[in-house]
């Protein structure tokens, strides 16, 4: 059974910072590359980034510069350190694998960030 478990969300004001944290279990970490969604209200849930299974990775172009993807294979979990945050950057933030995704999406972890 593949567990994807988030972390760290908050509330925060414009400018300021989080670091997301996603702990796994259940599959082979270190032969897939991960990756973070963030589903906003009412919206679709979108790709954020992407870390490959070397040091590689990618960025939406309305996060580039503000967030760093980065894997610890030994302890099996992927993080997402954030700054500079801006209110669109609010949404509930997901981790899973590179497409196709798991089926066994977590809870999620809720960032605001607002005045």
């Amino acid at each position: 059974q593949v567990q994807l478990v988030e972390s760290g969300g908050g509330l925060v004001q414009p400018g300021g910072s989080l670091r997301l944290s996603c702990a796994t279990s259940g599959f082979t970490f270190v032969n897939y590359a991960m990756s973070w969604y963030r589903q906003a209200s009412g919206k679709q849930r979108e790709l954020v980034a992407t870390i490959f299974t070397g040091v590689t990775t990618n960025y939406a172009d309305s996060v580039k510069g503000r967030f760093t993807i980065s894997r610890d294979n030994a302890k099996r979990a992927v993080y997402l350190p954030m700054n500079s945050l801006k209110p669109e950057d609010t949404a509930v933030y997901y981790c899973n694998k590179k497409l196709p995704s798991f089926p066994n999406w977590g809870q999620g972890t809720q960032v605001t960030v607002s005045s």
